[in-house]
């Protein structure tokens, strides 16, 4: 069979739940229905780092966009992107084809379409606290932090891809 020279980009959890802080993993260990339709059409898979793994570690608690939107995340994120770029853009520059970018909805980070936002600052060390910021927490229809830096970067490579997400 020839190649297709089709790539899928996915977020890191859609192919290792494991990397999803406990209560949020859905799945045994991937999303592979997110993949599906792009594995029949013979698409390879590119996996991206996660930059809330890589950054806080797996003790790490749910965050908002506005929390993870810092100077410092956003150049880690920068940083931890810059050897996929490289590769994106050499499959790219031989001929692959960018079918989609697959995230995570509802992620700060790796949401496609939508984002969790809402910290309205403060400690998280009792249940009522717990719960009026909860309250607070809402999803807006915009890239995660992750996904906007990843964009940009795509189109500064003149590489414009679609973004899609999965929903838990």
């Amino acid at each position: 069979m020839d190649r297709k020279n089709r790539i899928v980009i996915a977020a890191h959890c859609i192919l290792n739940v494991n990397a999803k802080i406990r209560p949020l993993a859905k799945e045994a260990g991937t999303y592979i229905n997110a993949l599906t339709p792009f594995l029949e059409k013979g698409a390879g898979i590119f996996q991206l780092p996660c930059p809330e793994n890589s950054y806080l570690g797996m003790k790490r608690w749910g965050m908002t966009r506005e929390q993870y939107d810092t100077p410092a995340f956003r150049a880690h994120c920068r940083e931890i992107l810059t050897s996929p770029i490289h590769q994106i853009r050499n499959l790219v520059e031989n001929g692959c084809t960018i079918e989609a970018v697959v995230g995570m909805d509802k992620s700060p980070n790796c949401g496609a379409n939508e984002t969790c936002t809402g910290f309205t600052g403060g400690e998280l060390c009792s249940p009522d606290i717990l719960a009026k910021q909860m309250a607070h927490v809402r999803f807006i229809p915009e890239k995660g932090v992750f996904f906007q830096i990843l964009d940009q970067m795509l189109q500064a490579h003149d590489i414009h891809v679609r973004f899609t997400g999965i929903s838990e």
